[in-house]
């Protein structure tokens, strides 16, 4: 049973009431959520055998289990589910004992729908929090794994110095580039040459917050801050504290939330939700973003303040297409990395020939996720053009049709040239264009 992405999750509705499984069916469903419905323990049960569920809405009441029974089964083989009960009138006892035995909340028949809809979303943020003490618990060890950016053209020289410059120091850094080019690798350099490198780093991308819940989810709240608040939480702030927090894709994160950020690194200090007292905090803060910043605050849609506070040391990487001298290195990298067994793979050079041609739109990952595709398709471990998408061969292609076309063109030019002893009158006649045209074209293919 494999996890679904962090951006989406699943619900499963446990009713017997089919007008309140066919209500929260299309009330629910949304782009973020997948909904299915059962009528009974059993029916439910089974589904949850099979699938991944994030979220659990049941009635407390329901005609083939007695009691509580179903939570405490559900509790027992699905470590990492968040339950909602929902409660008649003359359930209020249960539902308590509910929350005793596992549940995150209730809600009362007939509930209303805002509130549901709230109590799921913090249901769904219960999951992610905890998903990510899981992974600080258990994955310390990958986070101190070495990473390696790899390359020696210039660009990449440049990256390393700056790295090796700003990573003792505690300012703030903004790494910049587009999708896939690596700037997680970029900061995770900086964190493990920083002088909190012992501690894991926190990372978040903020493009999988919920606005209304961004703050909480930073920051933490108080219990009873708001509706489905029935505990306090930590946010990120508490978790990243004597460490690195890594916040990628933050241009997404809302106006309201990056003033508040804005204070933490100012003072380094904060206030959960709910909260008066503000709690002092030691953090390395890195930023992440494919976007241009500088213009989103033109557009009204970034902090200008926060824009120049995080600005003042930015690494900008170069989109692969930049650098493509270091795609042979990148291609062997990942032939290691990426083979089974320590299997040594091999590239033809017309395999070669033709990623040097791609403009690789998708950058390192997609060049990652070519390579790992190449060696499965892979004959006897040797990697021929066949093995690569055909979308990507057929781009490289036009590529050299293009480079062909300008060759016969020089070669021509040339060859008439030639002929008529660096007569640039009769050869432009010959040639059928001006002697303007000629001279460009002469100046173009560096025939002067």
């Amino acid at each position: 049973m494999q996890p679904i992405d962090s951006e989406k999750y699943s619900i499963l509705v446990i009713d017997d009431e089919e007008p309140i499984r066919r209500l929260l069916l299309k009330e629910l469903a949304n782009d973020r959520r997948s909904v299915v419905v059962a009528a009974d323990a059993a029916t439910a049960m089974a589904m949850i055998r099979k699938q991944w569920f994030d979220v659990i809405i049941m009635d407390l009441r329901l005609p083939d289990v007695h009691d509580l029974d179903l939570l405490i089964k559900i509790k027992e083989q699905v470590l990492h589910v968040e339950v909602v009960m929902i409660t008649g009138h003359g359930d209020i006892d249960s539902a308590v004992e509910a929350m005793k035995l596992g549940a995150c909340d209730f809600i009362r028949k007939p509930f209303n729908l805002e509130q549901l809809d709230l109590v799921v979303e913090k249901a769904h943020q219960r999951v992610l929090l905890a998903r990510e003490n899981r992974i600080l618990r258990h994955t310390s060890g990958l986070e101190q794994k070495q990473v390696q950016f790899i390359g020696n053209s210039k660009a990449v020289a440049e990256i390393r110095f700056l790295i090796n410059k700003v990573a003792p120091a505690r300012i703030p850094v903004l790494i910049t580039g587009d999708s896939g080019v690596g700037k997680d690798v970029v900061a995770r350099l900086i964190h493990q040459r920083s002088t909190c490198a012992a501690s894991p780093m926190i990372i978040k991308n903020c493009a999988s917050l919920q606005k209304e819940l961004a703050r909480s989810e930073l920051f933490g709240h108080m219990k009873g801050s708001f509706t489905g608040a029935t505990e306090s939480r930590e946010g990120l702030m508490a978790f990243a504290h004597d460490s690195t927090l890594f916040l990628d894709e933050i241009g997404e994160l809302p106006l309201e939330v990056q003033a508040s950020l804005l204070r933490v690194l100012e003072t380094q200090t904060f206030r959960r939700v709910g909260e008066k007292e503000e709690r002092t905090v030691n953090i390395r803060f890195l930023f992440a973003t494919n976007r241009n910043l500088a213009e989103e605050v033109e557009h009204g849609r970034f902090n200008e303040a926060f824009f120049h506070r995080i600005n003042a040391f930015t690494i900008r990487i170069p989109a692969l297409r930049e650098r493509k001298e270091d795609l042979p290195l990148l291609v062997n990298y990942f032939l290691t990395r990426l083979s089974p067994d320590n299997t040594a793979y091999r590239i033809v050079d017309t395999a070669m020939d033709c990623i040097l041609r791609y403009s690789w739109p998708g950058n390192v990952r997609e060049l990652r996720n070519v390579i790992e595709r190449s060696i499965i398709l892979a004959e006897n471990t040797i990697i021929t053009e066949r093995c690569l998408p055909r979308e990507l061969v057929s781009a490289a292609e036009e590529v050299q049709s293009a480079l062909t076309l300008e060759s016969v063109e020089k070669n021509h030019i040339l060859k008439i040239l030639n002929l008529y002893d660096g007569n640039r009158q009769k050869t432009a006649e010959t040639l059928g264009v001006s002697r303007k045209t000629l001279y460009r074209k002469l100046a173009q293919y560096a025939l002067e």
